[in-house]
Formats: C-alpha cells, sequence, structure tokens
C-alpha cells in the first residue's frame, strides 16, 4: 500500500514529483524486487548526484507496479484538490491526473487506486471515466456532525488561548458560522 496526502500548505506535497517519490519509497520498502528498481534508478543517477526526471520516476513506479506474481496493490490518493491548479502549463494538478491516468491505462489486475478530492470540475472531468465507485460526502448528514464536532472540539479546547476568555455565546457563535461555511471540509 501507498499513501499520499496533498497539502495546500506544504509545497513539498503538491506536485507528481512529490507523489511519486512518496510511493516509490513506501512500494520498495517492503518488497526486495521493488527495492531493487529503485536501487537501480538511484545508481544510474550517480549514486544521488542527479536527479531522475518525472518520466523516469513514473517510469520506474511502473516497473515496481508490473512485477510478476504480485499481491494487490493499493494507492490512496488523498486530498488531490490541494495540488495547485493555478501556475504552469500543464498546471500541478493537471500532472497528476496525468499519471493517475496513466497507472488507470496500465490495467493492472493487482492495482487498485482510490483518490480522494472536493468535487472539483477539472478532476471530476479527468477521473469520471475511469471511476469504478464514487462516493460524495460532502453533503452527508454525518460529515457535517463531523464538521461541527471537530469546531466544537478547537473552540472549546484550552489549546487554543485566544478563545479562553470567550464566552458560551461567542464560542457557538464561531461554531454555527464555522460549520454552515465550512462546505463539507
Amino acid at each position: 500500500m501507498g499513501y499520499f496526502y496533498f497539502d495546500f500548505r506544504d509545497a513539498s506535497k503538491q506536485h507528481r514529483h512529490d507523489l511519486l517519490t512518496s510511493l516509490l519509497f513506501q512500494l520498495s520498502a517492503r518488497s526486495v524486487p521493488r527495492y531493487n528498481i529503485l536501487s537501480r534508478l538511484f545508481v544510474a543517477h550517480g549514486s544521488g548526484a542527479r536527479q531522475p526526471t518525472d518520466q523516469e520516476l513514473t517510469r520506474c513506479l511502473e516497473k515496481m507496479l508490473t512485477l510478476p506474481d504480485q499481491r494487490p496493490i493499493f494507492l490512496i490518493i488523498d486530498a488531490l484538490d490541494e495540488s495547485p491548479d493555478t501556475s504552469g502549463i500543464p498546471s500541478p494538478r493537471e500532472e497528476v491526473l496525468r499519471l493517475v491516468i496513466e497507472l488507470v491505462e496500465l490495467h493492472l489486475p493487482n492495482l487498485h487506486i482510490c483518490v480522494t478530492s472536493r468535487p472539483l470540475i477539472d478532476i471530476r472531468n479527468s477521473l469520471e471515466r475511469f471511476t469504478s465507485l464514487s462516493v460524495c460526502l460532502h453533503n452527508q448528514g454525518g460529515q457535517r456532525n463531523d464538521i461541527v464536532d471537530y469546531v466544537t472540539s478547537v473552540v472549546y479546547s484550552n489549546s487554543e488561548r485566544i478563545m479562553s476568555g470567550w464566552g458560551k455565546e461567542e464560542k457557538d457563535l464561531v461554531i454555527e458560522t464555522l460549520s454552515k461555511r465550512a462546505g463539507g471540509m
């Protein structure tokens, strides 16, 4: 299993390159054949003296995924919407979407990919035709309840000094306002 969380607050967790390197390290950590594939890439680039391109990293990942006699492989790509869609042609998010599509188009029976995201139009348009199951949680009561519970726990905790002096009325107003405007997030 490989897991990657895109984080808008962390520039090292927003691009195709970041996703690829993370997945390669995770998959190679539990498999000698996969480790050997990554090791050959490392040696081919001067034992770390040069950085491989995203295309070389992608080929390395494909080699790992297509090794014979593999058990199921699960790749979880979390919060794809936090990959930027603003600068560059193609944008960082478009590059990630292309990678996901490339992996799906390998048609590997042992490969299972789960992508989570807000339902943004570019992501939906790119991945919808490949989706075997789609679940939307943004308007679910349980999702809204979880948001209210989380905001309440933060507002009423002692970890937020600025709110410690506020009265119940102010705290409840913050909880109500943030929960209504959360938009499922």
